[in-house]
């Protein structure tokens, strides 16, 4: 049983298009997409649309919640050092709407937290939670905690847009990076595999610029600090402080 699981798109059809060719290759018998399909990516509509027809399970991630849940984006920005980041997803978040339009948000607002089958289970954060999660430098008793109540051998996450693959007694835990947004150092699109219960996380290179240019296009919020982004592989200060 080989099952792939994609995660933190956000909306970046580029870095998309470049992991599906990498995925059919793959050729698993299960595809898994681990939330936030949309961001700051260009493309959040086209990315909706593809998952939508590809028909594979789907879950939901806080990039997508925050569409719907303002209640919620405003009380996880709420203190006074996120002030600025909280501007900044708040015009994400209005872009993202007019982009996607009803349908697709009520699409997106009907998909699960969770999918556990196959051996395996995927959560976008923590269990029944899509916001918070063990960043990658973890202790095993926080993992153990976050996860082992699913009764699983491996555990797979996104959000923190960092992929590793740690052993913790008997469960295997899980970041499968990000697709459209990674923020461990390497720009490549990054996913995970789960083969026979063995996990790896395979990295796609895809051009870059051809986001960047996308972005430019559509006028994108703080289009040019996204880019930076993506450049580096690795997360910024909010853009009206980034010094490049």
């Amino acid at each position: 049983m080989r099952i792939a699981v994609l995660s933190d798109i956000h909306g970046n059809l580029t870095a998309f298009e470049a992991v599906l060719q990498d995925v059919r290759g793959l050729a698993p018998d299960v595809a898994v997409i681990g939330g936030d399909l949309v961001g700051t990516g260009s493309s959040p509509a086209e990315v909706v649309d593809k998952i939508r027809e590809l028909g594979w399970p789907t879950i939901l991630g806080n990039a997508d919640e925050m569409l719907w849940n303002r209640a919620k984006v405003d009380a996880y920005f709420s203190a006074p050092a996120l002030r600025k980041w909280h501007t900044v997803v708040n015009q994400g978040i209005e872009a993202i709407t007019k982009a996607l339009g009803r349908d697709r948000i009520n699409w997106l607002a009907s998909v699960p937290f969770e999918y556990v089958d196959h051996g395996i289970a995927v959560v976008h954060g923590t269990r029944n939670d899509c916001w918070r999660a063990p960043g990658p430098t973890a202790s095993d008793e926080d993992l153990i905690s976050a996860y082992g109540s699913f009764g699983t051998s491996c555990v797979i996450y996104g959000h923190i847009h960092h992929a590793y693959v740690r052993k913790v007694r008997n469960l295997t835990v899980v970041n499968s990076g990000s697709v459209g947004l990674p923020y461990d150092g390497d720009p490549r699109a990054a996913y995970a595999v789960v083969e026979d219960g063995r996990a790896t996380i395979r990295r796609v290179a895809y051009d870059t610029e051809r986001e960047v240019a996308a972005l430019r296009r559509m006028n994108w919020p703080d289009a040019e600090w996204v880019a930076e982004v993506l450049r580096r592989g690795a997360p910024l200060p909010p853009p009206e402080v980034l010094d490049v």
